[in-house]
């Protein structure tokens, strides 16, 4: 061992780990401190990326690192979108998330070019001002509705499907100003063979995506499940593993990963990982949300703030304005259109990239990108927090909106029927090992309807092979019993011994303000006692039980035939 190469590395490892930890430490008092104001954490991370980034403190040195981190959290945060969308959901919304995307794409355009040249911008810096007003933020998001667990709602799943949409047109935008910039006539030439070349690799890619859904992902993801660990890191890896193909094939890592997710979105282990995935997730956000304010230069805001007020309210105003025409004319009603509406109320990250772009090719001058910087920051901060309080928003302007909804909302109201279920769902049940199959095929001789949950795959695979509800979760997960049709059962039932396991699902019933009846499974009777004490309405005990019944049934075998008689 080269002792005198460890001693030279040390002092760089060093400085990026106590980097980091500042970087963390400032995060989580700032984070504190917005908690306690009750402010969004997404405006606080920012915060801190402006305090410690060049225009701060210049903490900052390390960017490789948090971009690398950053760069992670996204990935995940797309892997996680793209779980949420199996195939069937796809086909029934993409209709009205490609209308909705390209016709407010269109509008923001149009209308955003002739506002900047009402403020004096020369033609060039007005297309990418009115461009980089049409892109919304994906990753922001997609982050506070999955916070406020409306991503599977209605609205949720639309304004996911046209903010893919909206991601597709700033790749295919970004290639189109790449090929303008060069000053040849032959690149210039090749911009619609570079197009046609995208479209060829997106196809090959979605093509080869679907073969590996057809034939690989699922035994493997059945034999990988028997450990919920290497199900979570396989996850992790074809996320990141997609994400990287998707940046080598020139579609970005985010369309990559977004794909990755749809690919396992179809199997019955989505749940398991996407909620395994949440906490993680978030931390590799904090990432990204300090890069993103690491990078903005406040130097260059301070000419630009009249301009920035009017391209603001066009786009806090304006955008959502154009979705619920779009979502009213197809037949969403007006809370749906409204709550859509709002996610497209601020410009994304990808604006900022695509201003740097035309920065670098020459196109708009250090101005231009102020002013495009300042919007995002005003916008940003200020649709966050009409997405966080979008109801009580809604309540209070509702009567004004009925303008947008025509007067039979047919197509959601389709959407309703082909989601409401056959039949409820009476009991949901906790483990299907051989007293749990008991209770249920018990329950159901008598018409109860029973959803099965299993963290063994085989259990849950063998249920459904019957044709009875089953999904694969994990009792101990609270982000998984979230995701159950709890308002509609009567009854949760723990059919698994292990404390642990019945402690925890009490615990987040009661957080998600469950309000049917609980029955745990005790080994022993110090758990009988804990589990009434933690406000179970019922505790099974199936080993006492049997034992009584069997010392009964030996009790009267021991009796005296005419004792028997009497």
């Amino acid at each position: 061992m080269n002792r005198s190469n460890d001693l030279t590395t040390m002092p760089a490892f060093s400085s990026v780990f106590y980097e980091i930890t500042a970087l963390l430490l400032v995060a989580a008092a700032v984070g504190a401190l917005a908690l306690k104001l009750r402010q969004p954490l997404i405006v606080a991370f920012i915060a801190v990326g402006i305090a410690v980034g060049p225009a701060g403190l210049g903490w900052v040195a390390s960017r490789d690192q948090v971009d690398l981190l950053a760069a992670l959290g996204i990935a995940l945060l797309l892997f996680v979108v793209g779980l949420k969308l199996d195939l069937h959901l796809i086909r029934s919304l993409g209709p009205v998330a490609l209308a909705t995307g390209l016709g407010q794409v269109a509008f923001t355009s149009i209308i955003g070019y002739l506002i900047a040249l009402a403020l004096g911008l020369d033609h060039i810096p007005a297309v990418y001002v009115a461009v980089a007003l049409t892109f919304s933020s994906t990753i922001i998001i997609v982050k506070l509705l999955s916070d406020k667990r409306e991503i599977d709602a209605l609205h949720g799943r639309i304004a996911v499907g046209f903010l893919i949409v909206q991601d597709v047109v700033v790749i295919v935008a970004m290639i189109v100003l790449s090929a303008f910039g060069v000053a040849t006539g032959e690149a210039a030439s090749r911009l619609w063979v570079d197009i046609g070349l995208v479209v060829v690799k997106g196809v090959g890619m979605l093509a080869g995506l679907g073969l590996v859904m057809r034939y690989l992902l699922p035994p493997l993801l059945r034999g990988l499940a028997r450990s919920p660990e290497l199900l979570v890191l396989f996850a992790v890896a074809w996320a990141v593993a997609l994400a990287s193909l998707g940046d080598y094939l020139g579609l970005s890592k985010e369309v990559g990963a977004f794909l990755a997710g749809v690919s396992i979105a179809s199997t019955p282990y989505r749940e398991a990982i996407s909620t395994r995935l949440v906490t993680l997730r978030d931390f590799l956000l904090l990432f990204f949300f300090v890069s993103l304010g690491a990078q903005l230069d406040l130097r260059l805001l301070g000419d630009q703030l009249w301009p920035s007020v009017v391209l603001s309210l066009f786009v806090l105003i304006g955008n959502p304005l154009i979705v619920m025409v779009i979502m009213g004319a197809m037949g969403y009603r007006k809370r749906t259109g409204f709550l859509a509406g709002l996610t497209v109320a601020q410009i994304s990250e990808f604006s900022l990239v695509f201003a740097a772009l035309g920065l670098s090719l020459g196109h708009i001058d250090p101005d231009t990108l102020g002013l495009i910087t300042l919007v995002g920051l005003v916008t940003i901060g200020l649709s966050t927090y009409l997405i966080l309080y979008s109801h009580p928003i809604y309540d209070w302007i509702a009567p004004w909106l009925g303008v947008f909804e025509r007067h039979v909302p047919h197509r959601e109201q389709a959407f309703e029927n082909a989601a409401r279920p056959d039949t409820p769902v009476d009991v949901i049940l906790f483990g299907l090992g051989r007293f749990g199959d008991g209770i249920a095929r018990a329950l159901r001789s008598q018409g109860v309807s029973v959803l099965g949950v299993d963290f063994d795959p085989q259990a849950s695979a063998a249920w459904r092979r019957e044709g009875l509800a089953a999904v694969y979760g994990d009792a101990e997960d609270p982000e998984f019993t979230a995701t159950l049709p709890l308002a509609r059962a009567r009854w949760v039932v723990c059919a698994i011994p292990q404390r642990e396991a019945n402690l925890a699902l009490q615990h987040a019933l009661r957080a998600h303000a469950y309000g049917g009846k609980v029955a745990l499974t005790a080994h022993s009777a110090d758990d009988a006692r804990l589990f009434e004490a933690a406000g179970a309405d019922l505790v099974l005990r199936p080993f006492a039980a049997a034992a009584e019944r069997t010392a009964d049934t030996l009790l009267a075998s021991l009796r005296p035939a005419a004792q028997r008689d009497g």
